[in-house]
């Protein structure tokens, strides 16, 4: 087995819409960054990719290539998984920290973890996805960050 850690915190402004792990959540405001900025899924890409022993995630998608732009997360965590194929991995668990003020993410808990389940490949059981704020102490009114940790098998 093999345990990857991945981070990614992104600002919150007007005019994007919020994606966290690959599902539309209703706010004002969005994540800014060169794709669609879900922290979650580049965390987890990170992850993935750590665990592997391989680059990371701003290495393999630089955000200055014009090809990532606006692009939606979910297709850098399937192109690692593929990275992971080739290297006769699997993903086994995977458990997720959110860290958001605002909105509340409790309605969409369930759909969250459902959808990192089948990118993975996995059991639900095995998809952790806990979402917490910053209790008004700090960046959490400003920024969103997501810590993600993930168990790899051998067996492609």
């Amino acid at each position: 087995m093999r345990v990857g850690l991945g981070f990614d915190l992104h600002r919150l402004v007007e005019g994007r819409p919020l994606i966290l792990g690959g599902v539309a959540v209703p706010s004002s405001k969005g994540l800014q960054g060169h794709s669609d900025a879900d922290v979650v899924l580049h965390a987890l890409t990170d992850a993935l990719l750590g665990a592997a022993g391989l680059p990371d995630i701003g290495t393999i998608f630089p955000d200055t290539d014009p090809i990532y732009k606006d692009r939606e997360s979910a297709y850098f965590v399937k192109e690692a998984l593929r990275l992971l194929k080739e290297k006769g991995l699997r993903p086994w668990q995977v458990d997720v920290v959110l860290v958001l003020e605002r909105p509340k993410i409790a309605p969409f808990r369930e759909k969250i973890r459902s959808n990192l389940a089948w990118l993975l490949g996995i059991p639900e059981e095995r998809v952790g996805f806990k979402a917490k704020t910053t209790e008004g102490l700090g960046w959490g009114e400003e920024a969103a960050a997501a810590w993600v940790t993930v168990v790899l098998k051998d067996g492609a």
